[in-house]
C-alpha cells in the first residue's frame, strides 16, 4: 500500500485547497472498499499454531505451537518493505511477500535455535518458505551465533535441505505459509483503509466552518 500512498499525497500536494484534496481521498477510500482484493484466494491453515499475537496498530503477527513434549515453536512474520515486481500480475495474488523469523526452544534448555525465512507466492494459491540464516542462541539474554549466518546458501545443500525438512516437521507447512500471506496482506489492507478514513475525517473536519 506504501506505494498507493506515495501516489495519493503527490496527488494532493498538487491541487490547492482541502476541499480538492478531500475528494481525492473519497475517491481513494471508496475504490478500495468497492474492489476488496482477496476476495477467494486460498487463505491458509494455521494446523497446530495459533495466533497469539495480532494488534491493529502493528504491522507483524506472532503465531506459536506447544507440542506436549514441551517443545515450544514461535513464529514471528511482517510483510516486505517492497511489493513484489509482478505484483499485478494475474497469477499472483498477493502483492507482498512476508518474511519470518521462526524460534524454536525445547524443554529443560535456556538455548534456542532461530531461522530467518522468506515466504513467497510461488503460484495463485500457493506458497513456500526458504530459509536465509540461522542461528543458535544460546540464552535470551546471550548473542547469537549465527551458523550459516549470511553464508547459509554455501553450506552443504543435503544439510540446507535437511534444516528446511526441520521446519516442515515443526507445521512451517504451505498451509501455514499461505495463511501468512493472507492475513499480512488482508491485515496492511485493513490498515491502509482505516487510514485513509481518519485522513478524511481529519481534512473534512478542517473544511467545516
Amino acid at each position: 500500500m506504501r506505494n498507493k500512498v506515495n501516489s495519493l499525497l503527490k496527488r494532493g500536494i498538487k491541487v490547492v485547497g482541502d476541499g480538492m484534496l478531500l475528494n481525492i481521498i473519497q475517491s481513494e477510500l471508496r475504490h478500495e472498499i468497492s474492489n476488496p482484493r482477496f476476495l477467494g484466494v486460498e487463505t491458509g491453515k494455521l494446523g497446530a499454531f495459533k495466533l497469539d499475537c495480532d494488534s491493529p496498530g502493528n504491522r507483524d503477527i506472532v503465531l506459536r505451537r506447544q507440542f506436549n513434549s514441551g517443545e515450544e515453536v514461535v513464529v514471528s512474520a511482517l510483510l516486505q518493505q517492497e511489493p513484489i515486481d509482478d505484483a499485478d500480475d494475474d497469477d499472483i495474488a498477493f502483492p507482498r511477500g512476508a518474511v519470518a523469523k521462526v524460534c524454536i526452544s525445547k524443554p529443560r534448555l535456556s538455548s534456542i535455535l532461530q531461522f530467518d525465512c522468506r515466504v513467497s507466492e510461488t503460484a495463485r494459491g500457493s506458497s513456500d518458505f526458504d530459509i536465509e540464516r540461522a542461528y543458535y542462541i544460546r540464552s535470551l539474554c546471550s548473542s547469537s551465533s549465527p551458523y550459516g549466518g549470511n553464508f547459509f546458501r554455501e553450506l552443504d545443500p543435503r544439510l540446507q535441505d535437511a534444516l528446511k525438512q526441520y521446519l516442515t516437521s515443526k507445521g512451517i507447512s504451505e498451509g501455514l505459509t499461505n495463511f501468512i500471506l493472507c492475513h499480512l496482506n488482508k491485515k496492511e489492507q485493513e490498515q491502509y483503509v482505516s487510514w485513509l478514513r481518519k485522513l478524511e475525517s481529519t481534512v473534512t473536519h478542517s473544511l467545516k466552518p
